[in-house]
């Protein structure tokens, strides 16, 4: 059998992968804790649920417009005038099966082969993937300095006649780390003055804790959303903790989203018009569901590092946002794809190796579900890898004993 070389030379998403492992393990009856994905407990908020319910009741689910409903669009507009300050034109907006096929569509409408794309680490694990499957090259800056923010000036050194992109995700998949305003200026003016485009990942961008705020780019130009090189991706799954509805939209320049219009016309068609309902309904509704679940993640992540305080050798530069958590067990081992088997295999508990994201070392873990899973996650994690913690554990009803150091 002859496959496409393109094809074959894209990686397996490593969270699918884990996450499908620990579905094996739970239906072995094992007693897996799953730190892995990035996925809200909430309920879909009320006002989601009845607006899809409505349109699935009225019997008109059919094709919609490539680029979106109108009143969906309508909403966009809406949330970008209130949390941006941005006054956007229906034609500068286009609706995605996802913020993942937002930047899908994004790579395949502004790459040519070899066009270079720059991307931060640490890293969301889909960029460099995806810029690979549009016949770009992604170009990664990582910081030197044991931080998980970028130097502007290695940035800049970075950037050279074949860049068309960089892309800025703060608050930060998987670090947590929401960069200073400065630095977010500074990347501002210079795509502005080289013609580069800005691609700003903004799906995290309320999940801030300790009264933080990730600013928006658009504050630092004076530009509108038709005359920018910003280009705002967004949707409802973490926001909204509305993971399986798959709505994601883009705000740009109309040039670029007359071209993915296209290019989402000849893929998906459209996008359901009883997914786009609910995030509509989520847009519309009352926002203080947005408030709680920050409220609640926020207060995982001060259990998860209380937990974290009695861990010999573990490192971790605390997060300002999301609902990750990218730890330092280099002091154990630096290779991280051993380590996450390691700790898979022996503490049943999953996690994401650090070198998916472009941190080698290090291991991602999310605290975006339950306190138990988070106490009894590192309580394993701790076991398995710190010789001062006790010897003996229970995992599920066995009694473990670690015999390995």
């Amino acid at each position: 059998m002859k496959l496409s070389k393109l094809a074959l030379d894209i990686a397996e998403s490593p969270t699918f992968a884990l996450n499908e492992e620990a579905r094996l393990l739970r239906e072995r009856g094992e007693a897996v804790i799953n730190l892995g994905i990035g996925e809200p407990k909430n309920k879909t908020p009320i006002s989601a649920m009845l607006a899809s319910g409505a349109k699935l009741s009225s019997g008109e689910v059919k094709y919609t417009p490539p680029d979106g409903l109108p009143s969906m669009k309508k909403a966009v507009i809406r949330y970008t005038e209130d949390n941006y300050d941005r006054l956007a034109a229906p034609e500068n907006v286009i609706v995605t099966n996802g913020a993942k096929q937002s930047l899908f569509n994004i790579f395949y409408s502004i790459l040519n082969p070899q066009d270079e794309v720059i991307i931060i680490a640490p890293y969301w694990v889909s960029y460099p993937e995806m810029i690979k499957m549009c016949l770009g090259i992604p170009v990664v800056v990582t910081p030197e300095d044991g931080t998980f923010t970028p130097r502007f000036e290695d940035i800049e050194r970075a950037v050279t006649s074949s860049t068309r992109a960089i892309v800025v995700n703060s608050p930060n998949n998987p670090s947590g780390a929401i960069y200073p305003p400065d630095l977010i200026e500074k990347i501002v003016n210079l795509c502005e003055s080289r013609g580069i485009f800005m691609i700003c990942d903004d799906i995290y961008h309320k999940l801030t804790f300790d009264r933080n705020v990730a600013p928006p780019a658009y504050s630092f130009t004076k530009k509108d959303v038709e005359n920018s090189n910003i280009i705002v991706v967004n949707g409802v799954a973490k926001l909204y903790g509305m993971t399986g509805f798959r709505i994601g939209w883009v705000v740009a320049p109309r040039g670029l989203v007359t071209v993915m219009t296209n290019v989402l016309a000849q893929t998906t068609s459209c996008v359901s018009p009883i997914a786009q309902a609910a995030a509509e309904g989520a847009l519309n509704g009352l926002q203080s569901v947005v408030e709680a679940l920050r409220l609640q993640i926020e207060n995982n992540r001060n259990v998860l590092l209380q937990e974290l305080k009695s861990f010999r050798g573990a490192r971790l530069i605390e997060p300002k946002g999301t609902f990750y958590a990218l730890i330092d067990l280099r002091a154990f081992n630096p290779n991280s794809v051993e380590l996450s088997k390691f700790l898979l295999k022996k503490a049943l508990v999953v996690t994401v190796p650090g070198k998916e994201f472009g941190m080698e070392g290090h291991i991602r873990i999310s605290f975006a579900g339950s306190i138990s899973d988070i106490t009894d996650g590192v309580a394993r994690i701790k076991w398995a890898l710190d010789s001062a913690s006790p010897n003996e554990i229970y995992i599920g009803d066995k009694k473990m004993i670690r015999d390995w150091m």
